[in-house]
């Protein structure tokens, strides 16, 4: 067999240097993907094994030794030995909580075995424990005697007063505690049938349980309303989404993406859920027509399309960006610690000068501009300086872009004592509809997620209130039949009428 040999022509410098320029440039490519990848799978196990602590603790890292690093010696250093001693105060067990002095007692009283007539009684032992009564279902009867008028004039009986549903057996009681039990106790219908049953011998169908929840929320309508207008009259409203799933008879076999728009006013401490069947800009807009002031937000397209309104001023959330920066550790771990560094430092004297301003916003704003405004500009030069030295698609470029993109947000921060550093707690109040959302999965209907922001919005204001769910929804069902609907602002959570 003859031997054939094949050479390739020759090329110029110029040919061999584009083509390694090529390959330079894949191989870039190529390195990005990989990176843009690991990123991906590191959140996707913090997915599955759940987020660590977003907090950030640079002295933790600047300072504690490694358990496993060996300690380094030199030959002419040697061992030495001394005794230390101490002592250590043995602390006292706190002891139990004091049982509140609210609940009721049942006392009983146990005399000894033996004859006590002639004895002295010098004193008395007191154990206090505490017992479980169960709740109980009562039925209520209630009886209007007749009376015959004189002379046939007619009959005689007493007006039976208003409930919360007429022509329905629930009393506000049984209402109220229904819906906490769903919406506070994450208990779906099925489950309190269940436990009704169980408990009582009564079931109801879940469809009685559905319309009761629908009379409720046609009744809470205005005061819902009320709330709306009252958190609106604020002038700083935090605002925040979340997904939820609905059942749609136009998409058989599968549900809708819905989303519940949240609404926090921090001062007045009430919150406001506004379901609408998409993301986009239109329900926010709808509901913020009007609106004069600071919306506090994540860096969501949506809201720099609201905040070209000239009447409304958006301010930033320092969370998002330290939560990027967060990510991006595995990434680049030095420049992501510097930046967590500055964040971390900026909390800080966020705590300080609370506990010092306490709610004079006046002082809050003047110490904000002395000890952390500093340091939010500090963290843009670095940022600006760094910025070239990175690649801008991997996950520290992407933070850092993230940052100054909001960075005029962040500066509104410093314009009004009244606005926090991040939305925190717009998120705290989502959370209550997360774990629902596990338990329930999905609303039955574009209209039963509406009716359910309504009651989210009244329970999430009464746990920013301290008031305790159960009592207020009660008071607030016996009360709206007959009140005035000019003054349903003293039935919302905390603005209750003495």
């Amino acid at each position: 067999m003859a031997l054939r040999l094949y050479f390739r022509p020759a090329i110029t410098h110029q040919e061999l240097e584009k083509e390694n320029q090529e390959l330079r440039q894949i191989n870039e490519t190529i390195q990005r993907e990989i990176a843009a990848l690991k990123l991906q799978l590191s959140q996707v196990y913090k997915l599955i094994n759940g987020f660590k602590s977003e907090r950030f603790s640079p002295e933790v890292l600047e300072h504690q030794l490694s358990l496993f690093a060996p300690q380094e010696t030199t030959p002419k250093e040697t061992a030495s030995k001394e005794t230390i001693t101490y002592t250590q105060e043995k602390q006292k067990h706190p002891g139990r909580h004091a049982l509140p002095e609210h609940l009721p007692v049942s006392e009983i009283i146990i005399e000894p075995e033996q004859d006590t007539p002639g004895l002295k009684k010098i004193g008395e032992e007191i154990t206090e424990t505490l017992e479980y009564s169960p709740a109980s279902l009562i039925k209520k009867r209630t009886i209007r005697p007749k009376y015959a008028k004189k002379e046939g004039e007619g009959v005689l009986i007493a007006q039976l007063p208003s409930r919360p549903l007429e022509k329905s057996i629930a009393e506000a009681s049984l209402l109220a505690h229904i819906l906490v039990s769903k919406f506070v106790d994450h208990l779906p219908f099925y489950r309190q049938i269940q436990r009704f049953h169980r408990d009582f011998g009564w079931e109801p169908a879940s469809s009685t349980l559905s319309d009761w929840m629908s009379g409720c929320c046609e009744l809470l309508e205005p005061l819902y309303n009320a709330l709306k207008q009252k958190i609106l009259a604020s002038g700083y409203i935090q605002a925040d989404e979340s997904p939820i799933k609905v059942l749609d008879s136009d998409k058989k076999g599968s549900t809708h993406q819905g989303y519940q728009w949240v609404y926090h006013d921090p001062t007045g401490k009430l919150v406001l859920f506004d379901y609408r069947k998409g993301r986009g800009q239109h329900g926010p807009k709808e509901l913020l027509q009007g609106y004069q002031g600071y919306l506090q937000c994540d860096g969501y397209t949506v809201y720099d399309k609201i905040g070209a309104d000239p009447a409304i001023t958006t301010a930033g959330c320092l969370v998002h960006a330290r939560r990027i920066f967060n990510d991006a550790l595995d990434n680049d771990k030095a420049r992501s610690e510097k930046a967590l560094r500055f964040i971390s430092t900026m909390y800080q004297q966020e705590r300080i000068l609370k506990e010092t301003a306490g709610e004079d916003f006046e002082m809050r704003k003047m110490l904000r501009l002395q000890k952390i405004q500093p340091h939010v500009q500090e963290l843009k030069t670095w940022i600006e300086t760094e910025q070239y030295s990175i690649l801008p698609k991997s996950a520290i470029g992407k933070a850092m872009s993230y940052f100054l993109n909001q960075y005029p947000k962040f500066e509104t921060i410093f314009e009004d004592g009244r606005i926090e550093l991040d939305n925190n707690r717009i998120e705290n109040a989502i959370r209550p509809m997360a774990l629902g959302r596990k338990n329930y999965l999905f609303a039955g209907s574009h209209k039963a997620a509406q009716n359910a922001a309504m009651i989210y919005s009244f329970l999430v204001s009464c746990k920013m209130q301290g008031v305790n769910p159960q009592i207020w929804l009660q008071h607030t069902l016996e009360k709206l039949p007959d009140y005035n609907i000019q003054k349903l602002d003293e039935l919302l959570p905390g603005y209750q009428a003495s």
